[in-house]
């Protein structure tokens, strides 16, 4: 079944279409990308490498992920234009199968993912653990993650892939979690560039607990103030006797 997933995910990428356009003025870049492939669509628009929005073409409109507070532009009509650049994008990538004569892509595989939480760890207290991927081509890459040995991957959000300078790819994955001492989180990832073989990283909850340093540091502090003070009182004594 696992191989099966693998050969489907790789004929995926392999009819992968990318269309990018990107523009940088003065201290701000956008980009925006429209691809398709058998089974993956996306069409999305960045700013400043950061995803403003998408459309979601399982639940049918589209995302703005700009924060309120940062005056998020409205888009009325995106989602249509996107839904039409799907067909133009098919039309092409059939083009380009034929052309191509199905010629196999370049993958590059991705690095160890980066695994943190999100927020400063508090026990009990809601934070999100986030699973980096980076460096990989062509997207997507696939998130696997598990909570103590248990598959809990459908819990788990997945960002949009986006593009790099070096026309790779990075991409997120986000997990909720209310931690507890000696939790094991791990996030592992798939790409056909990997050749079958995953790369994970393992992340234990483990809570700092309070320093002795500050005790052993007054401790020894009063010690030498302590000293100092008997010596000096001898000192002062012995003196006395001699005059």
């Amino acid at each position: 079944m696992k191989l099966l997933i693998q050969q489907q995910l790789l004929q995926l990428l392999q009819l992968l279409l990318l269309l990018q356009y990107s523009c940088a003025q003065d201290f701000h870049s956008n980009v925006r990308i429209a691809g398709c492939s058998a089974s993956d669509r996306e069409d999305m628009y960045g700013l400043d490498g950061e995803v403003a929005f998408y459309a979601d073409f399982d639940k049918g409109h589209e995302v703005n992920t700009v924060p309120e507070f940062a005056d998020p532009v409205d888009c009325p009509g995106c989602y249509d234009a996107a839904v039409n650049n799907q067909d133009v994008c098919q039309t092409s990538l059939q083009n380009a199968r034929k052309a191509m004569k199905d010629m196999p892509l370049e993958f590059d595989p991705p690095g160890a993912p980066l695994l943190y939480p999100r927020d400063h760890l508090k026990p009990s207290h809601h934070n999100t653990l986030v699973c980096q991927a980076s460096g990989f081509y062509p997207a997507p890459v696939r998130f696997y993650w598990t909570k103590d040995g248990q598959n809990v991957s459908l819990s788990a959000s997945v960002s949009q892939p986006y593009p790099q300078k070096d026309l790779t790819f990075t991409q997120f994955s986000r997990l909720d979690i209310t931690p507890e001492e000696g939790q094991v989180y791990s996030c592992a990832l798939d790409h056909p560039g990997l050749k079958g073989e995953t790369r994970s990283r393992i992340w234990t909850v483990e809570f700092q607990k309070p320093s002795l340093a500050p005790s052993v540091f007054c401790a020894v502090g009063l010690t030498l103030g302590l000293v100092g003070v008997a010596v000096g009182t001898f000192f002062l004594v012995k003196g006395r006797k001699c005059c």
